[in-house]
C-alpha cells in the first residue's frame, strides 16, 4: 500500500525519478507515488526539493514532512505529522 496511517500520520512510500524536465507527480505505479523532480541526486539536493514540493503540493509546512526511510535510495518513506492519509489522497485527487 503506497499510503497508510501511523498514529495521527499518514506514511506516504514514494519513488522519485530526479533530472526530469519540471517536477511533477506521475500518479500510483507499482504501488508507490511516482515523483518526477528537476533537482539532481547530489548532496541531498533532492530530498530537499522532494520535501519542498509534496509540502507546496499537499499545502503543508515542510516542517511537517519527514523522510523516514531512503535518504540514498530512490524509493522513499515521508512521514507527514498530522495529515491523514484521506487527506492526502482528497489533496492530490488519486485513486487508490
Amino acid at each position: 500500500m503506497w499510503i497508510r496511517s501511523r498514529g495521527d500520520n499518514a506514511i506516504i512510500v514514494c519513488r522519485v525519478f530526479p533530472n526530469a524536465p519540471r517536477d511533477s507527480i506521475e500518479g500510483i505505479k507499482n504501488d508507490q507515488l511516482a515523483v518526477r523532480l528537476s533537482s539532481t541526486p547530489v548532496e541531498g539536493k533532492a530530498n530537499k526539493a522532494l520535501l519542498r514540493f509534496m509540502a507546496k503540493q499537499l499545502r503543508i509546512a515542510q516542517s511537517k514532512i519527514s523522510i523516514i526511510q531512503g535518504e540514498k535510495a530512490r524509493t522513499k518513506v515521508l512521514c507527514l505529522d498530522g495529515v491523514t492519509p484521506e487527506n492526502v489522497v482528497q489533496i492530490l485527487k488519486l485513486n487508490q
